[in-house]
């Protein structure tokens, strides 16, 4: 009999997949689950932290900002912080955000600016002296990703601004519009066909025009980016030097056209909360005329100075909501259930359907998600099904229309062998929902834990990418990630698209990545459960990739950020042959084991455990972290009596500061924790 897991249980579940789910759809443009799924995974962790705050961590993503940079480009520290929107899912919501706005202006009149909500990457551009000397992505909120060579080739961005101030900071959406999209997507499409045709593995197929508009925007080739296509909509000013001043938020607009910025002419100003659903009821009838795809519709107090009054929570501002329209439904036919397979060996069932036009796209394929909710919805090939293109990104099968259900039709069986040329056995274990092929030489299993050794999180091997891999493993140069480091120029050469200099790059980045720090290579190792973080600690504990190999669970479940479920992945990693044999063929090829980057800041905290809670001014939540653990201090994301003390930001977590009360341990403000970075010592 299953049991529903406790409140903490259940919010230690949702922080993870809220954190991984934002990591695949801000970090790498690659969702694995629709907008809605992930607004409900989000806004269920949030009602459980106001149920139960005692168990409220201020480490939780529900506090975050989209998520940290990924290494593809230098890091942009934002000078006025990028912030997200908190989402309003229907009318009630909405009305009752209008409240909170007019509780918080007491008697006085409001105007609200509505914008499309464009589904696109948020962008910052900086000019100074009317020149573009920088473009970043949003990143965490504080820190972005360096992009100005391909923001450059869009063509609707001016490239200089005449009698512009000292600095202006743009901020807008950098979008793929539907016709550009689909050109890409036909292009993918018809050079698939022709791997097929030639025995090979399919390329990914570009899912919509968000994912390929911000794909397209991370080229580390800004020639590539150039011949995608891209648009920009401005829609807010950032850092100005030099400027007017402004009033209002629909001066600042003014402005950005007078600048030559394209604004869009959607943008409204209404009187009231009744005018603002009017606005939105309008547009979400009407998403499917523009050429290209929104999602919502962002208001904003216009106000500025009662933007002010009203202020920020944690992580969003309270003058500003995006109304998030409902997802869209279609009946069609399903034709087949399939199941892909990913790097750790879990397999998906996903739905093969009669193409149906829902949601601004036509949709031939759905997610299923696991066997279990398959056979919730019961659903079986050959069913009319509900198909739903949830928040516009992942479509989904949401159930059948039984009423048309063919006679004699049996409930589908999930498949007992993997798809894979192996044949192996799928395992489900009693207490998870999902079913896995364990066999190691897997090929399916193999070609992606191959693309994540080299992604960017992990040894960021340039020139690797999916074509690469799948081209290396057909012909048989790569098994395994050992024998990455054998491949040669010459190998290289006889494979379809590499020429003298491209071979010479791609073997280069191989043998670059040898010195990758540990723990670089503990993550590209794929280890189940194991992060980035977990392997921070684990290399700054042990030094060495044989050390941590030979160390004991108990060994490995002491390390902060670790515990036991960690620690059982690792040593049951090391445990198989398989592995044993990657690792000495790393080894062989001269890939570094124990490189753990020394920090040149004086080591003021060694011995020392610092908790922070709330937002800094000066530290995004990884610096402060960072600040902490460069000058030997730890930084646990809970309070004991063996803390030293506890920092408090803006909205800090209500159970570490009642516990530091309980524990009579020191606790400072900002000011105060420079001080302790400085000397160690407290302030007096």
């Amino acid at each position: 009999m299953s049991r529903t897991p406790s409140p903490q249980k259940r919010m230690e579940e949702l922080r993870e997949q809220v954190q991984y789910h934002n990591a695949r759809y801000h970090g790498h443009d690659d969702p694995e689950i629709s907008d809605a799924e992930f607004d409900e995974l989000a806004r269920e962790l949030r009602q459980l932290e106001i149920e139960h705050p005692e168990l409220v961590d201020d480490s939780s993503p529900s506090l975050a900002v989209g998520a940290t940079a990924i290494t593809t480009f230098d890091p942009v520290v934002h000078r006025v912080p990028m912030t997200s929107l908190d989402n309003a899912m229907d009318e009630t919501e909405l009305r009752a955000w209008g409240d909170r706005v007019a509780k918080g202006l007491g008697d006085q009149a409001v105007r609200y600016v509505c914008e499309l909500k464009i589904d696109g990457l948020a962008i910052s551009i900086r000019y100074e002296n009317g020149v573009l000397v920088q473009a970043a992505t949003r990143g965490d909120g504080k820190v972005g990703e360096d992009v100005t060579a391909n923001v450059a080739t869009i063509s609707s961005l001016p490239k200089h601004i005449a009698s512009a101030p000292e600095v202006v900071e743009v901020r807008g959406e950098i979008f793929m519009s539907i016709a550009a999209f689909e050109k890409l997507k036909a292009e993918r499409e018809a050079e698939n066909l022709e791997r097929i045709r030639n025995g090979r593995s399919p390329l990914p197929v570009p899912v919509n025009p968000r994912n390929a508009g911000a794909g397209s925007l991370r080229q580390k080739d800004p020639t590539i980016t150039a011949k995608r296509d891209m648009s920009l909509w401005s829609y807010q000013l950032g850092e100005v030097v030099g400027g007017p001043e402004f009033t209002s938020h629909h001066d600042t607009l003014e402005f950005l056209r007078t600048l030559g910025f394209p604004v869009n002419p959607a943008i409204t100003i209404v009187d009231s909360i009744e005018a603002v659903t009017q606005f939105c009821q309008e547009w979400k009838e009407r998403r499917h005329e523009l050429p290209y795809e929104i999602d919502g519709v962002v208001i904003k107090v216009d106000d500025l100075s009662q933007r002010e009054q009203l202020g920020f929570t944690s992580r969003a501002p309270r003058w500003a909501i995006a109304f998030k329209f409902p997802p869209e439904e279609k009946h069609t036919l399903l034709l087949d259930i399939q199941v892909s397979v990913g790097r750790t060996g879990r397999t998906t069932p996903f739905a093969v359907l009669e193409p149906v036009f829902v949601g601004g796209s036509t949709v031939g394929m759905a997610t299923l998600h696991n066997r279990d909710q398959v056979a919730a919805k019961d659903v079986r090939p050959g069913d009319t099904v509900v198909v739903r293109k949830a928040g516009d990104v992942i479509p989904e099968v949401v159930g059948p229309v039984l009423s048309k259900r063919p006679k004699g039709s049996q409930p589908w069986v999930f498949p007992t062998q993997c798809p894979c040329p192996v044949k192996s056995t799928l395992v489900k274990l009693d207490d998870v929902a999902d079913t896995r092929c364990v066999e190691p030489s897997c090929p399916f299993q193999r070609d992606q834990r191959i693309m994540y050794f080299a992604s960017r999180g992990a040894m960021d091997i340039e020139g690797l990418g999916d074509r690469t891999v799948f081209a290396l493993s057909d012909a048989g140069l790569v098994t395994d990630v050992g024998d990455l480091y054998s491949v040669t120029v010459e190998q290289l050469l006889t494979l379809e698209g590499f020429a003298e200099l491209s071979a010479q790059n791609l073997v280069a980045s191989i043998q670059a990545s040898r010195s990758r720090p540990l723990p670089k290579l503990l993550t590209a190792l794929g280890i189940k459960n194991l992060g980035p973080a977990a392997a921070e600690s684990l290399a700054s504990e042990f030094g060495s990739l044989d050390a941590i190999a030979i160390a004991s669970a108990e060994e490995l479940s002491a390390v902060d950020g670790v515990g036991g479920v960690i620690a059982a992945s690792i040593t049951s990693w090391f445990a198989v042959s398989e592995n044993a044999a990657i690792i000495q063929k790393l080894r062989n090829a001269g890939v570094e084991f124990g490189r753990v980057e020394v920090s040149t800041n004086p080591q003021t905290l060694v011995g020392k455990a610092v908790v922070v809670t709330g937002t800094l001014a000066s530290y995004s939540r990884d610096g402060a972290e960072e600040a902490i653990k460069s000058r030997g201090g730890k930084s646990p994301g809970s309070v004991s009596a063996k803390t030293f003390a506890v920092v408090l930001g803006e909205s800090p977590g209500a159970s570490k500061v009642t516990k530091a009360e309980q524990l009579g341990i020191p606790v400072l403000d900002e000011a105060g924790f420079e001080i302790l970075l400085a000397t160690g010592e407290l302030p007096v």
